[in-house]
Formats: C-alpha cells, structure tokens, sequence
C-alpha cells in the first residue's frame, strides 16, 4: 500500500502522524510524497483556531477530490483535532471520506484498513517506529504526555485532547533512543505543560527532570530543549539540572498569555505577575545566558487599554528574548465563548502590532548580547552564498526550530545539515545572526 500524508498543526501534532505512519509502516505501507498515487491519504487535521480549521476541512476536501477523480486514491482517513471535536458533523458533510478516527478510536485504523484489504499483517522486525516526515532528521520531537488539565478559559485543546496523561518512562526513552539512530541531533520535548509530566504515573511520581536525567543517561543526543513550560512547573530541581547539564540548552519556553491581574484571572491563568517576575528573576539567575520565549494574547473580552499598557509596560521590563502573540478569537465550547467579545477587531489588530513591534526590539537588543561569543552552531541547511558570503544556515543554542531566526554561517563550516560547526557571532539582527566558522 502507497501512502500520502497530510500532517496539519503544532509539533504535538506532528509526534501524532509519525507514530501513526510507523504503525501503518510496520504493515507494508510505503510512503509517498505524490499525493495522486497513494492509495490510501491519511489526513491528521488541527483544530485550535479558525483559519487552522479552514485550512484542516480544505486538506480533507482535496484529498477527497483525489479519490472521487478515479485515479488510484482508494481511501481517505482522517484523524486528529478537528475530527475529535466535528466528527458527526464532518461524517454528515463529506460522505467521501471513509473513515473519520477520533483520538480514542486510532486503534481501529489499521484493521478497517485490513478489512479494506489495503494493507497486511505486520512485516516489520519492529513495527511501531516513529516514521519521519520532515525535512530536517536531525530536529525531532517528543511528547511526553497526551491533553491538559488546566482550564484556561480561551483554550479548546482540553475539549480535542483530554485530560493530561503522561506517557510513560521507558516508552520516551525507547522513543528518543529510536529517533538518535535515525540522525537526531537536536531533541524538543512537547507537551501542553511539560512541568505536568508524570504527576499521574505513580510508582515515586518521577517528574521532568527525572526524565531529562534519565533521556541524558540513556542517549548521547548533543541538544534537548524544553518547549512550552507553565512557570508553576519550573522546579528548583528543574533549574539546577539545565544550569549543570550542557546538553539541556538554555532555553525555556514558557507561556504568560498576559500580565494584567485582572486579565490573568479572568483568562484562569494560574500565575499573577508578581509571581512571574519573581520566577524570571531566579531563573536568569541560576541558568547562565538563559533564552526565555513567550507568548502573549490580546484582545481577551474585557481586556481595557489600562490592561493593555500593563501588558506593554511587562514586556519592556521582562525582556524576553522571543514572543509570539496572537488576538483572541472565540472557540466553541470554551468558557469565555461565552463572553461578550468586546474588543473591536481592528483594536486588537492594533495591539497585536504594537506588541509585536515592541518585542523586535526588544530580541534585537537582546541577541545583541551574544555578538563575539564562540558558539556551536546546528547546520540546518547549506544555500548558495548570500551577501554577506553565508553559505550554511543552522542555529545556536538560543533559537528554537521554526519558530525563531536563524544563524548565517560564513567562512568556512563545511559540515552538512546535522553537523555542528564551531564559529564566532560576527553579528546580530531582530532575530538572526551572522556567524564565521573557526574552523
């Protein structure tokens, strides 16, 4: 059986359609990135904010058309986040589609593919292997835990997720050994709330940084890096682990929403900013060149100008390194959809701006810091030279993949994506630099 992937939404996401696609390998299945020969086309949708839906309902409609053109399209399935929350109304609206698998129902995939006749038994010596399906092998992804048991009012992913479940020990460790002996390099850990792991495992209750001691034990990857951790879940253990261990990179993703009491309450956001300036505090004092990345929601109903400003004023004391930001649209079934949304869109287009123009300059000043610093750089991708000479582009230890700048390398660096080059930062941008290898 050919197979065609449409992998849509976060990284978490992305974890989803590997392990599915390792699954469906381990049966025979042969990945094809031509979507018209496939026989089967696998759809993992995403459901978290409106254009990610449009987009999600689009994919399964041309996959769709694929299979209603007579070509060699023999089944579309889709799963995921969007199927989660609209199964019966996406069963009622594309009859096309054979089957629509919500997260508790995966287990059924391969034996209605079997019963289909598109696919065999397991032929793997070891089925279940995470599958890639990117561009990068050396930058992979591990979630360690499925759902969220936090109620902010603006979120849907509990509805689409679940309760937060913690995936076990052994099963990550096995799981991130795998991923190191297909080239991985660079390890994100994912989660809604990483600090949550394994509270819900029993046996001692090991936490984070019981898995990050034992994922340093276990593999020889050079980097991990830590991605969307609520500041209550920043533990002193936690802290004292990445200032001692070099291959935890100094990088903490760690998610505010707002600064505003009022706002923070009203969002249900269990921090207030007294608390969030206290933990930024110790942790740059405790983790040397520490890179905080954040993110922020304006436009929240209710959210006033004073609120707005007391955001503003935050930023340019806290000075974190990265943001994203976002305005704020209602999701169905969530607690604020029953707010009045009572900001005008065109002021929340406006605060957007500002914030995010007020935080380029802010990571400008920042990553301004680093310039002259002997750093290692990850090859991400070699280029024909650019005006400045670059003929790699990787990152350093401060940038996350996808989501921050990157590091222009010249003079010299000859190693190929996934090889780390030892270089001086020569210069720096709002969110890149510019590098020249030692070597």
């Amino acid at each position: 059986m050919k197979l065609g992937v449409i992998s849509l939404g976060c990284d978490k996401a992305t974890v989803d359609s590997e392990r599915l696609v390792g699954d469906l390998v381990g049966h025979g299945a042969v990945v094809t990135p031509v979507l018209p020969e496939a026989d089967v086309i696998l759809v993992n949708t995403c459901g978290f904010i409106d254009a990610a839906k449009q987009e999600s309902i689009d994919a399964i409609l041309a996959a769709a058309k694929l299979k209603e053109s007579g070509g060699g399209v023999k089944a579309v399935v889709a799963v995921g986040c969007l199927v989660q929350r609209y199964k019966q109304e996406l069963t009622k609206e594309i009859p096309e589609v054979d089957l629509f698998l919500g997260f508790s129902e995966l287990h059924h995939l391969i034996p209605e593919l079997a019963q289909r006749g598109l696919i065999a038994d397991p032929v793997a010596g070891h089925p279940g292997v995470r599958q890639f399906l990117g561009t990068q092998s050396h930058v992979r992804y591990l979630k360690i835990s499925e759902g969220c048991d936090h109620t902010c009012a603006f979120c849907a992913i509990p509805l689409m997720r679940g309760k937060h479940r913690s995936e076990s020990l052994a099963g990550l460790v096995r799981e991130a050994q795998q991923l190191e002996a297909q080239g991985a390099k660079e390890i994100n850990l994912v989660a809604q709330d990483l600090g949550h792991w394994g509270r819900d495992l029993g046996l001692g209750s090991p936490k984070l940084p019981d898995l990050l001691g034992t994922l340093l034990r276990e593999t020889s990857v050079p980097w991990f890096r830590l991605l969307y951790v609520y500041s209550a879940g920043i533990s002193e253990r936690l802290v004292e682990l990445m200032a001692r261990e070099s291959r935890i990179v100094p990088y903490i993703d760690m998610p505010i929403q707002h600064a505003s009491d009022r706002m923070l309450e009203r969002m249900r956001r269990p921090e207030r900013m007294r608390t969030l300036r206290e933990k930024l505090a110790w942790l740059r004092g405790t983790i040397p060149d520490l890179a905080i990345r954040t993110t922020c929601l304006v436009g929240f109903p209710g959210e006033t100008e004073a609120d707005f400003r007391t955001l503003v004023a935050f930023l340019e004391e806290a000075q974190f390194d990265r943001m994203g930001a976002f305005a704020y649209s209602p999701q169905e079934g969530t607690r604020a959809a029953n707010y009045e949304d009572d900001v005008p869109d065109a002021v929340k287009r406006e605060r957007l701006e500002e914030i995010v123009e007020i935080q380029r300059v802010i990571s400008g000043e920042q990553l301004s810091r680093f310039v002259g610093r002997e750093v290692d750089v990850l090859v991400d991708r070699v280029s024909d030279p650019d005006e400045n000479g670059a003929t790699h582009v990787g990152r350093v230890q401060w940038q996350a993949d996808d989501v921050d700048g990157v590091t222009y390398l010249s003079q010299g660096g000859w190693e190929s994506p996934g090889g780390f080059v030892r270089a001086r930062i020569t210069a720096s941008e709002d969110y890149d630099f510019q590098a020249a290898a030692l070597t």
